[in-house]
């Protein structure tokens, strides 16, 4: 696998691609102990403007440790690859956001639906990313993991890349 994307844009839009396939992602904070605690939550449809949003619940224990500790992690899986987003969180009640990213999904979390005092969004702002995708058919990767193990080498399946966004 390669380590670098070609340029900025071309990384920059590897990260849009795997996020607009993502559905869920594994969102980590840290803990009062200093504890990482990782949560599954749904990734929200918006361009990606170096932000990812997350409707939440405020308050709750994933929003206080955010206030105390606002270093977060996102990482998801998107088909054919995967996605770790390293950065910063802020929880936010803007209205006109929220009516943005609201979904028929969200009803499910909140008891009054979107009138729900509850409602909040969870903001990511990435600062860095890392990726890593596989255009190989799982049959020739096969191979190539053997080949790989009989030489000693290492398989090429694909590309991997560091951005900071």
């Amino acid at each position: 696998m390669s380590d670098e994307p070609n340029n900025q844009d071309e990384g920059v839009q590897k990260v849009a691609e795997l996020l607009d396939k993502a559905r869920i992602a594994l969102v980590t904070t840290v803990g009062p102990e200093g504890q990482l605690l990782s949560r599954p939550l749904a990734v929200q449809e918006h361009e990606f403007d170096g932000n990812v949003y997350f409707l939440v619940p405020d308050p709750s224990p994933k929003t206080e440790q955010i206030r105390s500790n606002p270093q977060v992690n996102v990482a998801v899986e998107a088909g054919n690859g995967w996605l770790s987003l390293a950065g910063t969180g802020t929880v936010s009640k803007d209205a006109a956001l929220i009516d943005q990213l609201w979904n028929t999904a969200a009803e499910a979390w909140f008891d009054q639906g979107r009138e729900d005092p509850a409602v909040s969004v969870l903001t990511v702002h990435a600062d860095s990313a890392e990726y890593w995708t596989s255009n190989t058919p799982k049959p020739l990767a096969l191979l190539k993991y053997a080949k790989a193990a009989a030489t000693g080498g290492q398989p090429n399946i694909g590309e991997s890349g560091k951005v900071d966004l």
